[in-house]
Formats: C-alpha cells, sequence, structure tokens
C-alpha cells in the first residue's frame, strides 16, 4: 500500500515538473519573439527571410513528424506532451515574425503594425475566424497565409490528434495500473 502511494506521489510530482517545464519553455518563447532584433528580416533582406521561414518550418514539421511516430510506435522514451505542444507554439511564432517581417513592406498586410498584431493575426488565421480588421493585400502576404493554412491543416492537426491519442494512452495505463481487471 505505501509503495502505491510513493509511486502516486512521484507521478504527481513528475507532472508538475513537466507542466512547469511547458511553462517555462514557453514564456522563454513568447518573450524571445518580443525581444529579439528581427527588424533586419523581410524586405532589406528577403533571400535570408525566405530561407530562415522556410528551414525553420521544415526543421519543425520534422521534429513534429519525430513526435507523430514517437506517439504511433508507442515508444518508451519519447515525451510528445511536453515537445509537441513547444514545437505548436513555435511554428505559431515562425508565421508570427515571417508576417510582422511582411508588414513592414507597405501595403502588404494592411492594418498589422506590432508583433502583438502578428501574433493575433496568426492565431485568427490558424483558428480560422478571419475577423476581416488585418488582411493579406500583396501577394507575399497571401502565400504567407496559404501556407499557414496548409501547414495548420496538415502538421498541426496531426500534431494535435498524436498528443490526444498519447493522451488517452497514459489514461488508459494509469487505469489499469490502479484497477487491475480480476
Amino acid at each position: 500500500m505505501e509503495s502505491s502511494h510513493h509511486r502516486e506521489q512521484a507521478t504527481a510530482r513528475n507532472t508538475l515538473r513537466r507542466w512547469l517545464a511547458q511553462a517555462v519553455a514557453a514564456t522563454v518563447l513568447v518573450t524571445a519573439y518580443f525581444l529579439l532584433p528581427l527588424d533586419d528580416l523581410g524586405p532589406r533582406r528577403p533571400t535570408l527571410s525566405w530561407t530562415l521561414f522556410g528551414l525553420t518550418l521544415a526543421l519543425i514539421a520534422t521534429l513534429l513528424l519525430q513526435q507523430i511516430g514517437h506517439v504511433l510506435l508507442d515508444h518508451p522514451h519519447a515525451r510528445p506532451g511536453l515537445v509537441i505542444p513547444l514545437l505548436m507554439s513555435l511554428s505559431i511564432l515562425v508565421f508570427a515574425t515571417t508576417y510582422q517581417a511582411l508588414a513592414q513592406r507597405p501595403g502588404e498586410l494592411i492594418g498589422l503594425d506590432t508583433r502583438l498584431d502578428a501574433l493575433y493575426f496568426t492565431l485568427v488565421t490558424l483558428a480560422t475566424i478571419g475577423y476581416g480588421d488585418i488582411t493579406p493585400h500583396g501577394q507575399a502576404a497571401r502565400l504567407v497565409a496559404i501556407l499557414q493554412i496548409l501547414y495548420t491543416f496538415i502538421f498541426l492537426t496531426a500534431a494535435a490528434t498524436a498528443l490526444s491519442r498519447q493522451l488517452r494512452t497514459v489514461l488508459l495505463r494509469r487505469r489499469t495500473d490502479h484497477h487491475p481487471e480480476p
């Protein structure tokens, strides 16, 4: 009985540590998004900007697919509950950074003036709400919006599905551990 209680306490501590690690990592990502000097990206350095955008999204997609594979193969040492949400958050910040860079070019994105505007527009696009207060008028901005929609549909949806599958598996294991079948 005592060992079961200690196991439950250890599980609770590990869960709390994972949540805290995720909160710290998300805070670092968002803080970096708002504080990093990214103003040189955009129309002043288009080749660098597009290259960073493409490589970063490709890297995130690769890491997401790796995590999805870990979930599907039930990899014992994988931590998709920690990694997938952070990768999803990072992809959102990459799109927000790209919109902010594109907005430096007059007429590209109407109504987008700040990094908060860019993050807001990214989330509104992600949620398919489309309030209409910020609109992509330029071809580059429309291309990035299309890429965001496709990226969300393909990678973020698959990652969220894998994450929910992982959660369901963990909950079923815990239920089986606490209530073994007779």
